[in-house]
């Protein structure tokens, strides 16, 4: 299966397949452990830190989400507890390169879903993972981190030219 990242320059443009809501999995096939391993492939080629399947055209609840510490891939994951603090964070998002701004989230999470194994697991994060398990949950429920902002003139777009640099 090849597939490829959803993206747009013009934040004011969200594709259509980025409101999609994902379907749950059913099981794990050799097609779903290939669509995570081209995820994990675009992710890393892009930088990021986290994708849900539903940035490469597949509406299914697949997250893999990793930073130095910790590598997750998570499949129908469900928030099931939000910390009562919230603190703003500058966000960006893969399927909106460029753009970022501060976005209020909740420090804390608690979630459970399947992990690569089929097996139910209940995870608690906060700081950058915390906040990556709620933008990517976000995404499998049709909604993009900008949608959290009042106003879009508070994006933040980072010059072409010095993202190619890094």
């Amino acid at each position: 299966m090849k597939i490829k990242l959803v993206k747009t320059k013009n934040p004011r443009r969200v594709p259509k397949t980025l409101r999609k809501k994902s379907r749950e999995v059913k099981e794990i096939s050799p097609d779903i452990l290939g669509l995570i391993n081209e995820m994990r492939d675009i992710m890393q080629k892009n930088k990021g830190v986290g994708i849900s399947a539903i940035q490469v055209g597949v509406p299914l609840r697949i997250m893999v989400v990793e930073s130095c510490q910790e590598n997750f891939v998570l499949i129908n994951p469900e928030i099931i507890k939000l910390g009562k603090e919230k603190i703003p964070f500058r966000e960006g998002c893969l399927s909106f390169p460029g753009c970022y701004s501060q976005i209020l989230r909740p420090e804390k999470v608690k979630l459970k879903a399947k992990n690569l194994e089929w097996k139910d697991i209940e995870i608690e994060a906060d700081g950058l993972i915390g906040r990556c398990f709620q933008h990517e949950i976000d995404h499998m429920n049709g909604i993009v981190f900008i949608d959290h902002l009042k106003d879009l003139r508070d994006l933040e777009k980072e010059p072409e030219k010095k993202r190619k640099n890094e």
